[in-house]
């Protein structure tokens, strides 16, 4: 009786799993291109908001983490095999939430291109929300692995709790560029292949195979 009700549960596990797959492998929907799509145009005009009305050389401080370019997106690749797309769609949006926060921080209330920020957040916001609404809630619920933690927990941290060492002092137009190039690459089905963007995330892909082999 035992053994029958250990290899139920074991059946019900694999059903599970394989029940959650093809949601994990499908296609980015419609319906999650389209608020992504509606960042992408908010994005292009980053140069004048976030570089044209700022001072020149104007940084502000942010954490190590929250530099979140293409290169990371391949190292982590690298180092995690296996590595689930979903969690680092995950981290973009963690990542980018933060950083349009600080951004907000330092403008005035004045300042032209504090409206242009809180779009963005706003927009944000609205393509999370269609994002965890099109996943089952068990896949928010497993447990990230350990080195995805460690970022996730550093970018989650209380501010007065962060060393000193991990602060970096980055332009507000570089972290918008970071916020794009990276969106593309994560979420490449939504935009037409460029050939900075999409042939990086390709590369990183293959050097994760040939490591695998």
């Amino acid at each position: 009786m035992v053994q029958w009700s250990t290899s139920v549960r074991l059946l019900g596990g694999l059903l599970g799993l394989f029940l959650l797959m093809p949601v994990l492998m499908a296609p980015t929907p419609p319906s999650m291109c389209t608020p992504l799509k509606t960042i992408n145009d908010s994005l292009s005009h980053r140069r004048r908001y976030m570089k044209h009305n700022f001072p020149v050389n104007y940084t502000i401080r942010i954490h190590r983490e929250e530099v979140f370019k293409l290169s990371n997106i391949s190292k982590m690749r690298l180092q995690m095999e296996e590595l689930d797309e979903l969690v680092l769609q995950r981290m973009w949006f963690l990542v980018n939430q933060g950083v349009l926060k600080k951004i907000s921080r330092v403008l005035p209330e004045r300042h032209p291109s504090r409206s242009y920020t809180a779009e963005l957040e706003w927009r944000l916001r609205d393509a999370e929300g269609v994002f965890v609404e099109l996943h089952p809630a068990e896949v928010f619920q497993r447990e990230l692995p350990d080195a995805i933690q460690d970022i996730w927990d550093c970018l989650t941290e209380e501010p007065d709790r962060v060393p000193e060492t991990s602060w970096r002092f980055a332009s507000p137009k570089s972290l918008l560029d970071n916020f794009c190039h990276t969106m593309h690459c994560l979420f490449s089905e939504c935009f037409e292949a460029t050939e900075t963007t999409d042939s990086y995330c390709r590369r990183g892909r293959k050097k994760t195979f040939r490591a695998k082999s």
